[in-house]
């Protein structure tokens, strides 16, 4: 018996419904795309990928990190999915005042439902006791499993902290694991909002979204970057007392406490194997180029720290020409990093790095790009009131073709235009930066729990700057602008 073949036909991408169905519709059959020679014999390849095959020389690089096998040598020693809290509209809001409101609020009617399984006993499905209305509280699997634990915590306003909800949008959030469904290895990155840390999240495995990244020196959501994976600079744990003889997980003979760590111990995420890795290629002499070989070599340069290594991954990761030879590996695992050729070339990329971390982590103190905004005449606080951001409309064209991105409409009084449309060139989790901005600053009513969420809130409770959201756009498209700028400034990747 003669092995299978696998016929494959590629009608296109980017193509509308309508365009799909008419290719369809003018083959007429499957014999249709045999007569036009359209067929393609699909070899799957040791991972039994049929299309969108990976590039073997991908496994020439060192990974990222690997939770699976302990003897791999890699970047990170640790890292964690995002937060997964599996009740966003409850422990998240833009007010503080809302979101201790709402936390309260479910946590009295949670003991309610304690009294209700209390004394009760050989109890087979507690979801059969248990009261799913949605506007009271939002189940999950955790906090059912709690709730037969007889388990409680009660309000903790040290829980509040800052969050990175979406790309460019902060919220307020209770962050607790007794209330967050999932939160992974996050205390170990952020024990709570006093820590500092920086954080480089990729889109996670198996997401039908194009790879991106960003960095954030807060506490970043599951979605800020889809089904994201989190890298930190630093890895914190509490000090084990005396009398604890348990080993801790980042023992170190090297640990050093200094006063902006708190209560912690602090060490570097990036490995000691992940640092002589660049070492022993940047700073041991190499041999002189061949005849004929073009480029530089390494070698003879100046150290290497950690920080530099963070910075290389994350600007690395913005380079087209990576994301472009090794979209097929980015779509199915996580990253692994190259090595670049030329000394000259790492330095570039550690130096643009620390340019793009500088931009993503602090966009609030961004320049506020100069577009035109038409105000009020007697402008006053409550002209800067939003509702629901948009952009202009091109005339005789509809949808998202007929949207016109150098325009915002931002209320009835202001409207803002001449935006640069390269600011929509800069692409996180899919969208424009600068989309995500337009769609996340309103005022929304969740429909499962009716909790409204006003951005409005943010800019008046914690920016107490009512043109908050109005200067965020700006520096939205400031961070854009400048970021365009940089992925395109960077070096044509050539690996060692």
């Amino acid at each position: 018996m003669s092995k299978a073949k696998i016929y494959f036909h590629d009608i296109g991408d980017y193509l509308t419904r309508e365009q799909k169905l008419k290719k369809i519709a003018d083959f007429g059959s499957v014999d249709g795309i045999s007569k036009a020679n359209g067929w393609q014999i699909i070899e799957p390849d040791k991972y039994h990928d049929w299309v969108n095959q990976r590039d073997e020389s991908y496994y020439d690089f060192i990974e990222i990190g690997n939770k699976k096998d302990k003897a791999t040598k890699v970047l990170f020693e640790n890292y964690s999915r995002g937060l997964e809290t599996a009740r966003d509209a409850w422990v998240y809001n833009f007010s503080i005042k809302e979101l201790t409101k709402n936390i309260k609020n479910m946590l009295m009617f949670y003991q309610t439902q304690l009294k209700t399984i209390k004394g009760k006993s050989n109890i087979k499905n507690i979801k059969d006791y248990i009261d799913t209305n949605s506007t009271k509280i939002s189940w999950s699997s955790s906090l059912i499993d709690n709730l037969s634990r007889n388990y409680y915590e009660p309000f903790d306003k040290k829980n509040i902290a800052n969050g990175l909800y979406r790309p460019f949008t902060k919220e307020s959030l209770y962050y607790s694991s007794f209330l967050n469904h999932r939160v992974g290895q996050m205390p170990n990155i952020f024990p709570d909002s006093s820590v500092e840390n920086l954080v480089i999240c990729v889109t996670g495995v198996g997401t039908p979204k194009e790879f991106s990244t960003i960095m954030t020196s807060v506490i970043p959501d599951i979605q800020l970057i889809a089904n994201g994976q989190c890298f930190p600079l630093y890895l914190y744990e509490l000090p084990e007392s005396k009398s604890n003889t348990k080993t801790s997980l980042f023992e170190s003979d090297d640990v050093q406490l200094k006063p902006n760590y708190g209560k912690y111990h602090r060490r570097d995420a990036i490995t000691d194997d992940g640092v002589k890795h660049f070492q022993e290629y940047y700073l041991t002499p190499r041999p002189p180029l061949q005849h004929g070989e073009e480029g530089e070599r390494s070698g003879g340069g100046e150290a290497i720290s950690k920080q530099d290594i963070f910075y290389y991954i994350y600007c690395l990761l913005h380079s087209p020409d990576y994301r472009s030879k090794y979209a097929d590996n980015l779509s199915k695992e996580l990253p692994r990093i190259p090595l670049v050729k030329a000394a000259a070339d790492f330095w570039h990329f550690v130096k643009a790095g620390k340019e793009l971390g500088k931009l993503h982590v602090g966009y609030e103190s961004a320049k506020k790009y100069p577009v035109k905004i038409e105000l009020p005449k007697n402008v006053e606080d409550k002209h800067y009131h939003v509702t629901k951001l948009s952009y202009g409309k091109i005339p005789g064209k509809s949808g998202h073709a007929g949207l016109d991105k150098t325009t915002i409409k931002y209320n009835p009084y202001i409207t803002i235009t001449d935006i640069p449309l390269e600011s929509q060139e800069y692409i996180v989790n899919g969208k424009s930066a600068l989309d995500w901005v337009v769609e996340r600053y309103c005022v929304s009513t969740d429909k499962a729990s009716g909790i409204v969420n006003d951005a409005n809130l943010w800019a008046t409770e914690t920016e107490n700057n009512p043109k908050y959201i109005l200067e965020h756009i700006q520096r939205v498209i400031t961070v854009s602008v400048e970021t365009v700028k940089i992925v395109n400034s960077l070096p044509k990747l050539v690996v060692k």
